[in-house]
C-alpha cells in the first residue's frame, strides 16, 4: 500500500471514530456542560500518557474561551499537588480503557473529598466511569493504528469531544470575539485590528486630559505624568477642543521666545479639530487614518460626537512592533 493510500485510509478511520461520537451523545453531555457552568471554582482536567496530552489541550482551549480550568498530572497529584483541589472544583478525567492505575487511584480520593467529577472514556463500564458523576463516552470503532496499539483514532475523538465542550460552554457563557481577543494580547496583528476603537482606546483616569483654559505648565504636567505623547483638550461637556502633542510644544520652545507657563493657556496652543475616529469603527480603520495624515494619537468620539477616548499606535499594534510601519 503506498503511502498517500496508506494516510487516507487513516484519516477515514479518525472520521469514523468522531463520527462515532454523535450516536453516542446523550444527555450526560448536558449534564456534563452544567456541571462546569455552576462550577464557582475550576475545572481541573486530568489524564496520562496520550489522553493527558489532549487533556493539556482541551485545557488551552478553555482557558482561551473563558473556562477556567488547569491539567493536572494524576501521578503528581497524588504526591503532594492535590493540594490545589478545591472541594468546589469539577474534575474531567481522560483514560480511554479507563482502567488506568494512576488514574483511578486519584478518583477515590477526589471522590472523599466532594469533588464532581466528569469521565471521558471508551468504556462506560470501566473502573473510571464507576467513579464519576458524569459519564461521556467516547468509544471509537477502531484505532488507526495497524496494531490497535497506539492511541490514535481515540484521542482525535477525545479531542473533538472536549471541542464541543468548549463550544457548548462559549454559547452557554455568552463568550464574545472580543472576549477572546481579550485573552490573546499576544495574537496577530490581523487579529488585533479586527478589534473595535472602543476595545483598545484609553478612557477614564488613564486618559491624558485638561481644560482649554487650563495653564500650559498643567497641561505639560499632564502630559508628563500621562506619558502617551500628547493631551486632549475638551470643555465640562467633553465636547472636544482640540490636542497638544510633544510636536507642539517643541515647535512652541524652538521660537527661542520667553514663554510663561503660568500666564499661557492650554487653547492658545492646541491643535484645533485633531484627526479623530468613531468608538464604534474598527482598529483596522484608525490604523488607515494614523497612516493617511502621519499621526501616531487619535481622539475618539461616541456617536453623539464627545469625547469617549483616545487611541494611541501603540494601542494597535502593540508595545514594541512600531517598527512594523517603517
Amino acid at each position: 500500500m503506498s503511502s498517500l493510500t496508506l494516510a487516507k485510509e487513516v484519516l477515514q478511520i479518525e472520521a469514523e471514530g468522531i463520527h462515532a461520537l454523535i450516536e453516542q451523545l446523550d444527555v450526560n453531555f448536558d449534564k456534563a456542560v452544567s456541571l462546569i457552568m455552576n462550577c464557582p471554582s475550576r475545572l481541573i482536567i486530568t489524564g496520562i500518557g496520550k489522553s493527558g496530552i489532549i487533556g493539556q489541550k482541551i485545557s488551552a482551549t478553555l482557558n482561551s474561551t473563558g473556562t477556567a480550568s488547569f491539567f493536572l498530572h494524576p501521578v503528581e497529584a497524588m504526591h503532594g499537588d492535590l493540594g490545589i483541589v478545591d472541594h468546589n472544583d469539577v474534575v474531567l478525567a481522560l483514560s480511554y480503557s479507563g482502567e488506568t492505575t494512576e488514574l483511578n487511584m486519584l478518583m477515590p480520593v477526589l471522590k472523599k473529598r466532594g469533588v464532581k467529577t466528569i469521565a471521558l472514556t471508551g468504556n462506560k463500564n470501566s473502573t473510571l466511569a464507576s467513579f464519576a458523576d458524569v459519564v461521556l463516552s467516547a468509544k471509537v470503532p477502531r484505532e488507526a493504528c495497524p496494531l490497535g496499539l497506539a492511541p490514535t483514532a481515540s484521542t482525535t475523538a477525545a479531542l473533538a469531544l472536549g471541542d464541543a465542550l468548549a463550544v457548548a460552554l462559549i454559547e452557554k457563557k455568552k463568550f464574545a470575539a472580543s472576549d477572546f481577543r481579550k485573552n490573546h494580547p499576544g495574537g496577530s496583528l490581523g487579529e488585533r485590528l479586527k478589534t473595535k476603537v472602543q476595545e483598545v482606546m484609553i478612557t477614564g483616569l488613564l486618559l491624558p486630559l485638561t481644560a482649554p483654559d487650563a495653564s500650559l505648565r498643567e497641561a505639560i504636567n499632564i502630559l508628563n505624568e500621562k506619558n502617551l505623547g500628547a493631551v486632549i483638550i475638551a470643555d465640562d461637556k467633553s465636547k472636544l477642543c482640540g490636542i497638544i502633542t510633544d510636536g507642539d510644544l517643541r515647535r512652541l520652545l524652538s521660537l527661542a521666545k520667553p514663554l510663561d507657563l503660568d500666564r499661557m493657556l492650554s487653547k492658545d496652543i492646541m491643535t484645533p479639530s485633531p484627526k479623530t475616529i468613531e468608538e464604534d469603527l474598527l482598529a483596522a480603520d484608525a490604523l488607515s487614518i494614523m497612516q493617511r495624515h502621519e499621526v501616531t494619537i487619535l481622539p475618539v468620539l461616541n456617536k453623539a460626537g464627545l469625547l469617549a477616548g483616545m487611541l494611541h499606535l501603540h494601542d494597535l499594534l502593540g508595545k514594541g512592533e512600531f517598527r512594523l510601519l517603517v
